[in-house]
């Protein structure tokens, strides 16, 4: 799995066209079953075990599945204590070590960002389009948060524990809070609980997993009643399902660029800590939707031209501009 993460890791920031290139790692645990102390040793113990891989130059990790900006603090610090104060070796740090504004909701704005141009593309109003998100998470609560704000009707969210559902409507901001308070989303006052499954199959104009891979399979997929599927997790959609979801008329837009606004704004923090200038948060986010409606419309350009799927555009370009450098760099 985290071979095939670093593989599409190169496809998206090719496609959005920064500057890095596609790694992943990762470790065999459950950072729920861990005491804040053993993530904090063990974070450390991986970092000096690879800090001959990193470099600011060389390879710069930053938070995904399981970790978070203290997880990041904690590498930088351990990193430094080798080669001196290197603020820029990651990305996704607190803000008062070096981090980025808008990090923290930079996937689920970036989702949001391409949801808006896929929906203009149907020729759909995002006000009032009923959307439905699998996951609450970092990635599924800012993007509900953000989606709301555009005027979208979250009308559907979910976690590990189960699903809740109100056709007219969920209260966002009081969701967060009620999940912070509780651990869960199930059990918010005027909703109706569903399961993760049942919320796949709901009646939606927009559907948004958010949460683990393979949410969207061949059992399922004939079941999906939105008119677009915005790939905000990794490989939520499995290949059988891909197909019979472009066969019944339902676009992908695949997770390559949907949750590449994590990586840009990694890109925008880790050029910050080059020039040691802080951007604040007007910068952060018009910058991110200019990268990523760029690459959304180059995806729908491609689209256009060949009668190819989203998903076929998307790694069209990126495999296309990787091959390009490489025959001009004498690679190939």
């Amino acid at each position: 799995e985290i071979r095939a993460l670093s593989s599409l890791m190169t496809w998206k920031t090719a496609l959005v066209e920064i500057p890095f290139g596609g790694a992943k790692g990762g470790i065999q645990c459950d950072p729920r079953r861990l005491s804040e102390g053993e993530l904090n040793r063990l974070t450390r113990r991986f970092t000096v075990n690879i800090e001959h891989l990193l470099g600011v130059n060389r390879d710069i990790p930053a938070p995904d599945l399981g970790t978070s900006s203290q997880t990041m603090a904690w590498m930088m610090d351990a990193f430094s204590q080798i080669h001196g104060h290197t603020p820029g070796i990651v990305t996704g740090k607190p803000v008062e070590l070096g981090g980025s504004v808008g990090r923290d909701s930079a996937t689920g704005r970036g989702a949001v960002y391409v949801t808006r141009e896929a929906a203009n593309d149907l020729g759909m109003d995002p006000a009032g389009a009923r959307i439905a998100i699998q996951g609450f998470g970092q990635v599924g609560s800012w993007t509900a948060r953000i989606a709301g704000d555009l005027g979208c009707l979250v009308t559907a969210v979910s976690d590990v524990q189960g699903g809740i559902h109100n056709d007219r409507g969920i209260d966002i901001t009081e969701l967060v809070r009620y999940q912070a308070e509780s651990g869960t989303v199930v059990g918010f006052p005027g909703t109706e609980r569903i399961t993760n499954e049942e919320l796949i199959e709901l009646d939606c104009e927009i559907l948004v997993p958010a949460a683990i891979d393979r949410t969207i399979h061949g059992e399922n997929a004939s079941r999906v009643k939105a008119m677009v599927v915005v790939e905000a997790a990794n490989h939520p959609v499995t290949p059988e399902a891909d197909d019979i979801l472009n066969d019944r008329g339902i676009k992908v837009i695949p997770d390559v660029l949907v949750n590449a606004g994590g990586v840009v704004v990694s890109y925008f923090e880790w050029t910050q800590n080059l020039y040691q200038h802080q951007w604040d948060m007007g910068r952060v986010n018009a910058e991110l939707n200019k990268i990523m409606t760029r690459a959304y419309q180059s995806v729908r350009d491609r689209v256009a031209r060949d009668n190819v799927t989203h998903r076929e555009a998307a790694f069209l370009i990126a495999v296309e501009r990787v091959a390009h450098v490489a025959e001009i760099r004498g690679f190939i």
